[in-house]
């Protein structure tokens, strides 16, 4: 199994079937901190992250979001006084794909850099 953080996203389309139970209990242990829950019928990647301030939570989602522009592939950001919850999922597929895994590994490794 490779390193999700070393991994770049590939362009989803409708006709790419969501990742499948046995991908998911792979890759799962490569971002513990992350939840899957279920929001409106699809499967989402969920993850709370706390700062000691707004403007700390705002650089870490300013920094989500370059990120995000890089890969092509854009997380649900709620940014709120010393936290950020991010989602990740593929609207093209109404569900989970290994690029919601990857880009929740690399959401994981910009925390620590924000967050000293």
């Amino acid at each position: 199994m490779s390193d999700l953080k070393q991994e770049k996203c590939v362009p989803c389309h409708g006709n790419v079937p969501n990742i499948t139970p046995e991908e998911i209990e792979q890759l799962k242990p490569q971002i513990p901190n992350w939840s899957i829950i279920e929001k409106e019928g699809e499967l989402q990647l969920q993850r709370l992250y706390k700062f000691p301030d707004f403007q700390t939570a705002i650089a870490f989602t300013n920094a989500v979001g370059d990120l995000a522009e890089e890969q092509g592939h854009h997380p649900a950001l709620i940014t709120e006084w010393g936290k950020v919850t991010v989602y990740w999922w593929t609207h093209a597929i109404n569900g989970l794909h290994q690029n919601d895994f990857i880009m929740a590994a690399k959401t994981d490794e910009i925390y620590p850099k924000i967050a000293k």
